[in-house]
């Protein structure tokens, strides 16, 4: 654990701080912010190019943010105030969205219209349009393309009339690598791979495998197959969820409660554990050392901290509980050793507020404002005197409670009669901000500048050798834009 910081929050026992407490210590530096690393951990045994999940709410991420976030190095955490079948189909969406190796590719069947496809896709909602192509013994017999399908003459033909028969094809172990070069040497955008019997076993698509090869993109979070990556939500006792999710290749369980140290929510990450060992956990949320150990201790793969600094709870004022996010995050890491990453969940306003949750001990945050007012979440979009907004609750909002029975769950209230639920969260408006990747470029760049200005290169030197300081009233007023009226507004800071 940093000695810096160990030697400074011990002068404040019994006294919570949070973000506008302190303030980093610039240090000596020998390379420019745009040379910094801002890589991390999410588990033990998953990285991220940049530090930031989007938080498991209702408004803030379905399968649209999690897809932006993994594609902009992050992670998405799909919320679990959906139904269980409804949350693995987001989970789907995002697995599938950009594959090198598709394992069950969509097909249709050689007797279908074209209608059918259409449809099909319309309630399936799906991106592409090419086909494979099976008989009743699910051999494969076509492809059928966009082309093919641009020049039917109607709705009604079928598509054994309309398919590409002459089709190349490799067996079920052939690689990505392998699949580039046949895909290139015939120039076909598709690749079904065919076991001894003839039946389809899996799908190349050329776009997709072209961009691994090509590390196109290299900021992207992937699994193995090249997949994006995805986590989801879970409560205690959520085995048929888990259950779903697991068929659709979830990467990580986040075991998700308003008071993760808890006998429901540990034996919950136990089982998870023991039933699903290659799909890592995360369990919350605590905010004391003795909750983030438990955590660990049940053999989840990181904690998520956090009690009620979110902007739209209200735990601390309706139950008097929850300790401030600084204080919180350096008793949790610094008890963990560095033996499971620490995620500080809550509480982040600006982008200077990271580097501080870093410097307390936190690998990554999590972030659901922030996030909210963006064009990815799936919160509503509105007009409220003349500007665009987006709406924005609490999953222990009364409305997300009376919506899902997952906010209900996490609030340990799933039992209460409606009219009898008591709230720990807020019902609001935040301004709509544009994309993610709008927002996340401001907090990636002042996340850099923060290391440049503190002398480290990457994100785990920051942890080491970062510096705090107290910070009184007068210093925090003397923080923000003061003495002037502003008229207009910068992309990272709104008054």
């Amino acid at each position: 654990m940093n000695p810096h910081v160990s030697a400074f929050l011990t002068n404040y026992p019994y006294e919570g701080l949070t973000f506008d407490d302190v303030t980093l210590v610039t240090q000596y530096a020998d390379f420019l912010p745009d040379e910094a690393s801002i890589a991390t951990r999410l588990t033990t045994r998953i990285a991220l190019n940049i530090p930031f999940v989007s938080a498991a709410m209702d408004t803030v991420t379905e399968a649209q943010m999690a897809i932006s976030m993994a594609m902009l190095g992050g992670i998405g955490v799909i919320h679990k105030n959906l139904p269980p079948n409804v949350q693995a189909e987001q989970v789907r969406k995002v697995k599938q969205y950009l594959n090198g190796l598709i394992p069950h590719p969509v097909v249709f069947h050689a007797e279908d219209t074209l209608d059918h496809i259409q449809e099909a896709r319309r309630s399936k909602n799906l991106s592409f349009s090419g086909f494979p192509i099976t008989d009743k013994e699910d051999r494969l017999v076509g492809i059928i393309t966009s082309t093919d399908q641009r020049f039917a003459k109607g709705g009604d033909a079928r598509v054994k009339d309309l398919m590409t028969t002459q089709i190349v094809t490799a067996p079920p172990d052939t690689t990505l690598e392998d699949a580039y070069r046949i895909m290139m040497a015939n120039k076909i955008g598709k690749l079904p791979l065919l076991d001894a019997a003839g039946k389809l076993v899996g799908l190349y698509s050329f776009t997709d495998v072209k961009e691994v090869i090509e590390n196109r993109q290299p900021l992207y979070n992937r699994d193995s197959h090249y997949r994006l990556r995805v986590a989801a939500a879970i409560g205690a006792n959520d085995h048929v969820r888990a259950d779903l999710l697991a068929e659709q290749h979830v990467d990580v369980f986040v075991v998700d409660s308003a008071h993760g140290h808890s006998k429901g929510i540990l034996d919950m990450i136990r089982w998870l554990v023991q039933h699903y060992p290659d799909i890592d956990v995360i369990g919350g949320n605590v905010a004391t050392a003795e909750g983030a150990l438990a955590i660990r201790d049940a053999g989840a793969h990181a904690v998520k901290i956090g009690i009620g600094p979110g902007s739209i709870c209200t735990t601390r004022v309706v139950c008097g509980v929850g300790i401030p996010q600084i204080t919180a995050v350096y008793e949790s890491a610094s008890a963990l050793e560095g033996s499971i990453p620490v995620i500080a969940d809550g509480g982040i306003r600006h982008s200077g507020d990271v580097p501080k949750a870093l410097v307390a001990g936190a690998d990554c945050v999590m972030l659901g404002s922030l996030l909210a007012g963006t064009d990815e979440s799936p919160g509503e979009k509105i007009i409220h005197e003349g500007r665009q907004y987006v709406i924005y609750r609490g999953m222990g909002s009364l409305a997300a409670m009376k919506e899902g029975k997952g906010s209900r769950q996490r609030y340990g209230q799933d039992n209460i009669k409606e009219e009898e639920l008591v709230p720990q969260g807020i019902e609001g408006i935040v301004p709509h901000l544009g994309s993610v990747k709008k927002v996340m470029t401001q907090f990636c760049g002042g996340l850099r500048s923060a290391l440049g200005y503190c002398g480290a290169r990457t994100l785990p030197e920051l942890q080491r050798t970062g510096k705090m300081y107290r910070v009184s009233t007068a210093g925090v007023r003397e923080a923000h834009p003061h003495d002037v009226k502003i008229i207009k507004e910068a992309p990272n800071y709104r008054s």
